[in-house]
């Protein structure tokens, strides 16, 4: 059996728009007929570009190679262009294909990936929530700096049965360098932990956010602002290109410090676990994929640190997160975003329920992909997947972050 051909699909989902203005998959065929999908989680450059890259890594490094060399693929790609280092794009775009890879040796074997990666050890896989809009009285973007409207959000996706819920108050993130928080943004992040901490008492854990936008010392400022809400963690607290400053976070502030959204393989994420870092986030269509996770997800283990897959894209990255979560002994929990286009995207094969995904224990990834629905809603803007404010932080007037669903352009 051998990798013989690949169709990209750049697709957007519908309103609300949460995961991102679109989701790069990637359908990989071998010489046998038998169908892999993946999702690549890179947006450092446009879906146009982005389908060029993706095409060059598959027929420079895999076309024609048998699909269970992943860790022979993984060290061309690797080294591609004498470079062996991570490459947020390059990576992307082998994740995808990686991922597709392990969706192929599954159905060919008819065994699910989690049974090739050394067995189910999870039956369940808990889920997490980031907080967005649920009643009709939650508008945009008032929702986004609003602590009632998002402590009403939290009691009811804890009453879903989610046992911890995301949130992100403190303001934009900006391509300038970390910056100290305004006063006016430690403030709305104290009264968001207190309102939603009160809605919700001890039903669920609080896992508080920044995307990376603080200082040094802006973040350890906020952190010892929220310390008494007991968050279970404090997401990105600083860029992701000044690892080596979290340390300095993490013996300041009395939170587990959490990051790897922007991380990718296991040199990065070494790295993340020397700084103190005691929750790695790796995104597995960025990170290297399910394999070179997988190695991430061991070396966490070593650190006596525990891993919480980042999702902030399709559902096909969603199954991929969960297969590996059901191997893992060091796994605290899942990312979930539930809307009806991620679920008709996969044909409703995976749901949360009472706020734990089960574990499939179908051949591959466990979900069937509606190409027709992906096709149909093909992307045709402009943007980036996620974009960054370039405009400063106000320290006059209140800084919105417009949240989990960016305009489409």
């Amino acid at each position: 059996m051998k990798l013989a051909d690949l169709d990209v699909i750049v697709t957007s989902p519908t309103a609300p728009g949460w995961g991102g203005r679109y989701w790069i998959l990637v359908k990989v065929t071998t010489d046998t007929g038998i169908v892999g999908w993946g999702e690549c989680y890179a947006s450092t450059v446009g879906p146009e570009a982005m389908r060029h890259v993706i095409r060059d890594v598959f027929e420079r490094h895999m076309a024609g190679e048998n699909p269970e060399n992943i860790e022979l693929m993984f060290r061309r790609i690797y080294s591609s262009g004498f470079t062996q280092r991570p490459d947020l794009t390059v990576m992307g775009a082998w994740s995808g294909l990686e991922i597709a890879c392990w969706d192929i040796l599954g159905k060919d074997r008819d065994r699910p990936v989690h049974a090739l990666i050394g067995g189910k050890l999870n039956d369940h896989i808990r889920a997490y929530t980031y907080l967005y809009p649920t009643r009709d009285t939650h508008t945009l973007p008032d929702f986004w700096v609003d602590a009632a409207m998002a402590a009403e959000s939290a009691l009811d996706m804890v009453n879903k049965g989610y046992t911890a819920v995301k949130f992100d108050p403190a303001g934009p993130y900006t391509i300038r360098s970390g910056h100290m928080p305004a006063m006016r943004d430690i403030s709305r992040s104290v009264e968001f932990c207190a309102a939603i901490r009160e809605a919700v008492g001890d039903r669920a854990d609080l896992l508080f956010g920044t995307h990376g936008q603080f200082s040094t010392g802006g973040a350890i400022r906020m952190g010892a602002a929220i310390e008494a809400y007991s968050p279970l963690w404090y997401e990105e607290p600083i860029p992701p290109d000044t690892l080596r400053e979290m340390q300095k976070v993490a013996e300041a502030v009395n939170i587990p410090v959490a990051t790897g959204e922007r991380l990718t393989t296991t040199r990065e994420f070494a790295e993340a676990l020397r700084a103190g870092v005691q929750i790695l986030q790796p995104a597995l269509g960025r990170s290297g994929g399910i394999w070179e996770t997988r190695k991430i997800a061991v070396l966490a283990e070593a650190w006596n640190a525990q891993v919480a897959p980042h999702l902030y894209a399709g559902p096909i990255e969603w199954a991929a997160n969960i297969q590996l979560a059901a191997t893992i002994p060091n796994i605290l929990m899942a990312e979930t975003i539930e809307t009806p286009f991620h679920s008709a995207l996969i044909k409703n094969k995976l749901t949360v329920e009472n706020g734990f995904v089960t574990v499939p224990n179908g051949a591959g990834l466990g979900i069937e992909v509606d190409e027709d629905l992906a096709r149909a809603n093909a992307y045709d803007g402009n943007g980036l997947h996620l974009q960054m404010q370039e405009a400063p932080i106000s320290y006059h007037e209140e800084n919105v972050f417009e949240g989990g669903a960016p305009s489409k352009n």
